[in-house]
């Protein structure tokens, strides 16, 4: 059977959030790499991570919104693309503070799909190596498949989702909702703007600049900053 319905065959009767995991599990399957994960992107910067293969790829893609640089935002801002077969060559400069961070956690190569829904790209499908290497011709094009199928579940999400939430304040759409916005880190930019006298960007800045520090994702630092266990000078 060929990878593009083997992937089918993976969100076959699934929706939202529930498809892009099984998308993105099916990928570290069939396109020989360790990690998967689908994020959205908005205005420039990554808004929420759809659907993961597991935590440690939930944990690869928030870290490009932690440190605003990353293989997700540059193929939505080139709307392409973007292969890097090995982040330890020399030559490989392209995003010095996500680069480094994805050595120091053993990953070698990365690659992202932009994501293409009505016209727009919003989001990419990001793959991630502990060995370096170009993907062969074939995961490849199972790749561009993927990305492809990756703008179901969007639709779906953004769809059934939110009109469920809005005409049932019971549904657990919400809840889906809720946990793909990065809804934490917005609140707790506006406690720092508060708290410092600084403008937005400023405080969203800080608050990514602590997490990188300490080895946290930027929202569990805005948990903490919410919950005010955490206050930042």
């Amino acid at each position: 059977m060929a990878i593009r319905e083997q992937l089918l065959d993976a969100v076959d009767g699934r929706r939202g959030a529930d498809a892009a995991d099984r998308l993105c599990e099916a990928c570290v399957s069939l396109l020989d790499v360790d990690a998967a994960a689908l994020s959205l992107v908005f205005d420039g910067a990554s808004t929420g991570t759809l659907g993961s293969s597991g935590g440690i790829a939930r944990a690869l893609d928030e870290l490009q919104f932690t440190v605003g640089e990353g293989p997700c935002l540059e193929s939505v801002m080139t709307s392409a693309p973007v292969m890097v077969a090995d982040l330890a060559d020399p030559r490989e400069q392209r995003w010095p503070v996500y680069g480094r961070a994805m050595l120091d956690l053993r990953i070698r190569g990365v690659f992202a799909m932009p994501v293409l829904v009505a016209g727009e790209y919003v989001g990419a499908l990001d793959l991630f190596r502990e060995a370096p290497g170009r993907l062969a011709e074939e995961q490849f094009a199972g790749a561009i498949a993927a990305a492809e199928l990756a703008g179901i579940p969007v639709l779906d999400l953004l769809d059934a989702d939110l009109n469920a939430a809005v005409n049932d304040p019971d549904s657990a759409a919400w809840a889906e909702l809720n946990a793909l916005s990065r809804a934490e880190v917005s609140q707790a930019t506006g406690m720092l703007v508060a708290q410092l006298g600084v403008e937005p960007a400023e405080a969203l800045l800080r608050l990514r600049a602590h997490s990188y520090t300490v080895g946290r994702s930027a929202t569990e630092v805005a948990r903490d900053i919410l919950e005010r266990r955490l206050r930042l000078e």
